[in-house]
């Protein structure tokens, strides 16, 4: 046969021969010429300390590149409405298949977007209710809480046959949303007295809300706009001045020369902060927005987002409200219960929808539930359910830690999805840390030796039992296990908890050992994070490091996002007799080529836009006559350039000593990051690598209690260890760490474990145990005191 690869072989076609991923020459990030095959229709994990490689490598090399080509095959109008992707730095990649990327990222935190919008369940539940609802009210739009009821008459000029027409037309949309709350399900109240002091004039600074300056655009258009006397105190204010200044409808001013739009001091807050979800708001912003404004459920609609004719229909004596507030385990129940003919194939992929829910171990969720609201975990699952009851096949599925967010317990059922994908003939790709999945993988490939520039190599490629022979650092510590303490730390008092009831907690009543390591453990969804976000979190005192996502630009790097640049800039100011200002690459020390980003762009149209260092500055940011400063020998783009452990030692003694850079590089050394780069940007490190650089930041705050959000997500098993160090020499200072988390080292090593369960949504919100480690592993009257006990076995 013409087509054989081999003429030997004629009953080997040359289409089967192409079983690999071929990778040859990777320089992405931190990858150093990296090669390698990976095998198509097999399930290979991905492992390596945390920052060595592994996401350069399968999300920024080969899933960029499949995205890519995809893009390519698109025309040029269509490809302008899309991102633009750059070639990967590499050689060669041959042997790709389309990819899909099933990451950690947060979904969209806007107001508006729930579970069941994110995942199309509502959409086809409204059509439900729209053909089976009694009594009818309209269309899928009219159970919509994001459309609005709007009707509309006038004269419509149109030119039929030469003649010009005029006639009268009537229009109306029914929909769905509740008019008072306008879909949001809440209504505020803004307290005043957060707002500004009336005591002051808008002249000295009486306005108290994040970025309103007295001297800043923000509050000029106050004081310019001719409404007001920017001199005169705000209590002193008539009743017209009062509204002008808090409720006055936008209206067209002029100032120096500009148009600009005024509006009363509510609305523009209304507009600007409290439109977006909580969640996705700036720290200090979301604190103001704490302070200032009481969200409660809007009276009117009772928090259901959906105005009286739309909660007046319904099916099998429930309306759609109902529907979306019951669990989705409950609800599936209920959608299999509806015999109805004339939608049968609607309600069978609604139905398929559910149980897949279900089957992920997302079943404690309901349709209602904030998108922004659900933890990494429970998004990525989430993204995963459109992908469960596909037909394609040969397609390269890209996970990123999976099992983040996973009890033990639950582990195993997100390796049967991951078998139940290869086994459609797919090529399945995950990014792990976690023992579980990576002993169930057909191969294996470990990145490393270790983090940033001293990784980005392949160490190893092979089966789990060659990796545990292998002498690499993922070799060394995969049977690591971590023993119970003989002795726990005595508490210095307790934390009182009564009548917890957030979410799914029945009346909880739990005392919280202060002064001590406490875990809050449990399968996802029983309750944990509703019970120390809703009753802890809040306190005074109590510094919270979660897993939201770190906000930055390619201009924000781990000096910027510390607050080290500011006392490095100080000092170098000082020296040198110069303003501080010059030595940010943001401000006036900035190239003026590339205005301080060290590469200029050049934008290709509907091609990806190509970026080249700048011949100016030579990729530093800093103008020439910035680089001539210097302060213990180095100029500020050689300490930019420089990693955290070499800083440390740069600021902490000699003529460059700053002891508070230093304060701050040795918390980052702490945390494990001190192969990172001062002026890496922010967007090119892994997960792991921004939690810990949070975890960092927020060490620095004056808190007597510090609750961290599962911290050993993106963790290698050898940084474990150094976390539990971290978390010892908290406690051992004084103060008191309340951990939620599902990793079994993390347990073992507590002083005190609060276990929830017994299962998860309605089947959760109770504390199932309390005691020591030793304690839970001799009782294992839970399913995390049985996973524990196994653990801890396997360590002996």
């Amino acid at each position: 046969m013409a087509s054989t690869s081999n003429p030997d072989s004629p009953s080997a076609h040359m289409a089967d021969s192409h079983d690999l991923i071929r990778v040859r020459g990777a320089r992405e990030n931190n990858l150093t010429d990296v090669s390698v095959d990976i095998p198509k229709r097999r399930l290979t994990v991905f492992t390596g300390v945390s920052g060595s490689g592994k996401s350069s490598l399968v999300f920024g090399t080969i899933a960029a590149e499949s995205q890519r080509m995809i893009n390519e095959t698109y025309s040029a109008f269509l490809q302008g409405f899309m991102p633009s992707l750059a070639r990967p730095d590499v050689d060669v990649l041959e042997g790709l298949t389309t990819a899909i990327i099933v990451d950690q990222e947060r979904m969209g935190s806007n107001a508006r977007s729930t579970v069941g919008t994110a995942t199309d369940a509502n959409a086809m539940l409204r059509i439900v209710f729209s053909r089976l609802g009694d009594p009818h009210v309209g269309s899928p739009q009219a159970f919509s809480f994001n459309v609005a009821s709007i009707s509309g008459a006038g004269a419509v000029t149109f030119e039929k046959a030469g003649v010009t027409t005029k006639e009268r037309r009537e229009f109306s949309i029914t929909g769905g949303m509740c008019p008072t709350c306008e879909g949001r399900g809440t209504v505020n109240d803004i307290d005043l007295t957060q707002l500004y002091d009336d005591s002051k004039s808008l002249a000295e600074g009486a306005l108290t809300i994040p970025n309103y300056t007295a001297d800043g655009w923000m509050v000029r258009i106050f004081t310019e706009s001719g409404f007001l006397d920017p001199n005169k105190p705000i209590k002193k204010y008539t009743k017209t001045e009062l509204h002008d200044f808090l409720y006055k409808e936008p209206v067209k001013v002029k100032m120096q020369s500009i148009n600009m739009t005024y509006e009363g001091l509510i609305p523009k807050i209304q507009k600007s902060m409290l439109s977006k979800d909580r969640e996705a708001m700036q720290p200090h912003i979301r604190a103001f927005v704490d302070r200032a404004v009481t969200f409660t459920a809007c009276a009117d609609c009772g928090g259901t987002r959906l105005n009286e004719g739309a909660r007046a229909s319904k099916v099998a004596g429930i309306n759609i409200a109902d529907a979306c507030a019951m669990q989705i385990s409950d609800l599936a129940a209920w959608v299999r219960g509806l015999k109805e003919p004339s939608v049968a194939p609607l309600l069978e992929a609604l139905q398929q929808t559910l149980d897949s829910f279900v089957e992920i171990g997302l079943g404690y969720l309901s349709l209602d539930r904030p998108a922004g609201t659900l933890s990494g975990g429970e998004a990525q699952r989430t993204k995963m359910i459109r992908h469960l009851s596909s037909s394609l096949t040969d397609i390269t599925y890209v996970f990123d830690e999976p099992t983040i967010g996973l009890h033990p317990h639950d582990i195993q059922r997100m390796n049967e999805l991951l078998f139940r994908l290869r086994d459609k003939g797919n090529t399945v790709l995950v990014v792990e840390h976690k023992p579980e999945t990576i002993s169930i993988a057909d191969h294996i490939v470990d990145l490393g030796p270790g983090a940033g520039t001293e990784g980005g190599q392949i160490c190893f490629e092979g089966s789990f039992d060659e990796l545990r022979q292998s002498d690499t650092v993922t070799g060394h510590h995969i049977d690591d296990r971590v023993s119970v303490k003989d002795t726990v730390r005595s508490p210095s008092g307790v934390m009182e908890i009564r009548g917890a009831a957030t979410h799914n907690l029945k009346n909880v009543d739990v005392d919280i050992p202060l002064g001590t390591l406490v875990v809050v453990t449990g399968v996802a969804g029983s309750g944990k994070s509703s019970l120390i976000h809703g009753s802890v979190v809040p306190r005074e005192g109590v510094v919270s490091v979660d897993q939201a996502a770190i906000k930055g630009s390619r201009r924000s790097n781990p000096a910027t996002y510390t607050g080290l640049l500011e006392p490095i800039r100080k000092a170098f100011a000082k020296a040198n007799g110069v303003k501080p200002a010059l030595f940010s690459a943001n401000s006036e020390g900035a190239c003026p080529n590339c205005n301080g980003a060290g590469v200029t762009y050049t934008d290709l149209g509907v091609m990806a836009t190509v970026s080249t260092p700048c011949e100016v500055c030579e990729g530093k940011r800093f103008m020439a006559s910035v680089l001539e400063y210097k302060l213990g020998g180095k100029d500020i783009s050689e300490v930019l350039g420089m990693s955290v452990a070499e800083a440390e030692a740069f600021f902490g003694e000699g003529e460059a000593r700053t002891p508070a850079a230093h304060a701050i590089l040795d918390r980052l050394v702490d945390v494990g990051l001190g192969y990172l780069r001062l002026g890496q940007p922010l967007p090119t490190l892994s997960g792991g690598e921004r939690q810990r650089l949070k975890l960092a930041t927020q060490m620095a705050d004056k808190g007597d209690v510090y609750v961290l959000d599962e911290p050993t997500t993106g963790l290698h098993l050898a940084d474990v260890e150094r976390l539990l160090g971290l978390l010892d020499r908290l406690v051992d200072s004084g103060k008191s760490v309340i951990v939620v988390e599902h990793h079994q080292a993390v347990m073992a090593h507590a002083d005190w474990i609060i276990d929830l369960g017994p299962g998860a949504g309605n089947d959760g919100g109770s504390i199932v145990f309390e005691g020591t480690p030793a304690d839970l592993v001799a009782a294992k009257s839970t399913l995390t005191g049985e996973h524990l006990a196994q653990y801890v076995a396997s360590a002996r």
